[in-house]
């Protein structure tokens, strides 16, 4: 590829969509020493992570906050994240975006699928065996704010 005069190679991967022809995506690296299945997967991470960054932004107001102060920062980042990921679970509940242009497919097969209710669980639990007073506060307090389907489901297990 030539980019403002200057010459560098470019890997490129098609990437076919499922039962749709004529229909692909297109991916480049300058890194020519990966695969084509490698290109894919750090493509799908890097996916994920713009996709949260756009929602953070956009509905979660996560560059909104006028916090001065580092761990007040640093929490609002935590409650944005934690309200992410609970919007993304109830979604993905609902509707599985995983294979959107076969790119999430292909991610299955080399990644462990653990779900979010076991994550939290084994979250809940780490912070439980912890300093009684201030944790377990906190954790109350955010168990109150969930759904209630939620809350039901985990104190089966909690």
């Amino acid at each position: 590829a030539n980019f403002q005069g200057q010459v560098f190679p470019v890997k490129i991967v098609f990437v076919a969509k499922k039962g749709v022809r004529n229909k692909y995506l297109v991916l480049a690296s300058t890194n020519t020493n990966l695969t084509p299945q490698q290109i894919i997967q750090l493509y799908s991470r890097r996916w994920s992570i713009e996709t949260y960054f756009k929602t953070a932004k956009q509905y979660l107001r996560l560059n909104k906050s006028q916090i001065q102060s580092y761990d007040g920062q640093v929490a609002q980042i935590t409650v944005t994240a934690m309200t992410y990921i609970l919007l993304a679970w109830q979604e993905r509940l609902n509707k599985d975006d995983r294979t959107l242009g076969d790119l999430f497919y292909l991610m299955n097969d080399s990644l462990p699928e653990i779900k979010f209710i076991e994550a939290l669980v084994y979250l809940l639990k780490t912070f439980q065996s912890q300093e009684a007073g201030f944790i377990s506060q906190t954790i109350n307090q955010f168990l109150a704010y969930l759904p209630h389907n939620v809350q039901n489901i985990l104190q089966k297990v909690v």
